[in-house]
């Protein structure tokens, strides 16, 4: 390979917003490489639960806050996508449910109606029942209420594989990056011995921005992590559910997902205030311990004695907040030629390339003429966690 290249953009981190965002700029004419040190998807875009949710569950307070605004749009730019009518052609992509519900235990219902009742939430929900209840809650034993969201759920791992898809040739596995300076001004990276050289620079690598910036002696944007311990079970009576049950605050109690595994059995990734501080202070067997008797307390009438139970630790990578509380948008700082960003969330890639594309048209950068890239070495794709975990 040559020792030197140049593109408009030059991308870091192949998870969903940067794969997004290279497919959006080649779409539009640019020239793009995407650097990736690890697998396509690899760090918090696998253990997403995929929810395309659009700020529902942050009006759990009663009032819709900046999160619920700035996502609200999110689910319709995702399902134009998946249509293959939208800003990207995602046809193909596997949708694991076009909803995702909220599900009130019995003893909670009465909470739930003075909140269903208000103006901003009305239009984005229905209640369901009967044969209109997710299939793991249609039980005679179940008592709460359930309310359809117009939000969906996608399969992470075919998402990942139609944006790599997109991406053509322009995708790079990448060991050592280093800052390639002229007159002092960063003007590209050096990948494992070869200058590549771009109009912009983008670091979207979660939580490896701290260290990419580090290693072009940057502090700032600075970086905060807030930490899960999710759980995942599976089990011949498992059926699908997404949904998040809600608990007296204002996260859900436990937020389900259902992903197929390879020997037809479902999994149910589990997430929500299970997964929070409690639940990253306990250790694996106790926090599997706790997600049982929640599991129990709420679908009793799903036989586990068959499960197979594993938990996984997720860092979100985010920049950082007073209090670490949780973004409410996609983030991008800028300084030269280097934006740097996190996506904050998988439903916000869009809202993360809008701001990329939004300053590239702001600076006047435009496409140019560029060589044809040689054949680059390409990243692994990431594999479903739970194919390791519970083989």
């Amino acid at each position: 390979m040559s020792t030197s290249l140049s593109t408009d953009v030059l991308i870091v981190g192949g998870g969903v917003a940067g794969l997004w965002l290279n497919a959006r700029l080649r779409q539009q004419g640019y020239s793009t490489v995407l650097l990736e040190r690890g697998a396509l998807g690899g760090g918090q875009s696998i253990k997403s639960q995929g929810i395309i949710h659009g700020g529902t569950k942050y009006a759990l307070h009663g009032a819709l806050t900046g999160a619920s605004e700035a996502i609200a749009d999110m689910p319709r730019r995702w399902r134009e996508a998946i249509g293959g009518a939208g800003e990207l052609d995602l046809a193909g992509v596997r949708l694991l449910s076009d909803a995702h519900y909220l599900w009130s235990p019995g003893t909670l219902a009465g909470n739930l109606t003075s909140f269903f009742a208000s103006k901003a939430v009305r239009s984005r929900v229905e209640q369901v029942k009967g044969n209109a209840l997710p299939p793991a809650l249609q039980n005679a034993r179940f008592k709460g209420k359930v309310y359809r969201l117009s939000e969906l759920v996608l399969d992470v791992p075919s998402l990942i594989a139609r944006l790599a898809q997109l991406a053509g040739d322009s995708l790079m596995a990448a060991t050592q990056i280093e800052p390639l300076r002229e007159s002092g001004e960063l003007v590209g990276l050096i990948v494992d011995g070869v200058a590549i050289r771009a109009q912009r620079i983008v670091l979207n690598a979660g939580a490896g921005n701290a260290e990419l910036l580090a290693s072009l002696g940057l502090d700032q944007p600075a970086m905060q992590r807030r930490p899960l311990h999710m759980v995942i079970v599976k089990s011949v009576n498992l059926k699908p559910l997404y949904a998040h049950c809600l608990g007296g605050g204002t996260k859900p109690r436990v937020t389900v997902t259902s992903h197929p595994a390879s020997d037809g059995r479902w999994v149910w990734y589990l997430g929500g205030d299970l997964a929070e501080a409690d639940g990253v202070a306990r250790s694996p067997e106790a926090q599997i311990e706790a997600a049982r008797r929640e599991l129990a307390d709420l679908v009793p009438w799903i036989d586990l004695s068959d499960a197979q139970w594993a938990t996984l630790r997720v860092e979100r990578a985010e920049p950082a907040q007073s209090n670490q509380v949780r973004p409410d948008n996609a983030f991008l700082a800028e300084q030269g030629r280097l934006l740097v960003g996190w996506p904050t969330k998988l439903a916000l890639a869009p809202d993360f390339s809008d701001r990329v594309e939004a300053v590239l048209t702001r600076d006047g950068i435009q496409p140019t003429p560029h060589e044809p890239l040689p054949a680059l070495p390409r990243p692994p794709m990431a594999k479903p966690f739970w194919e390791e975990l519970l083989p």
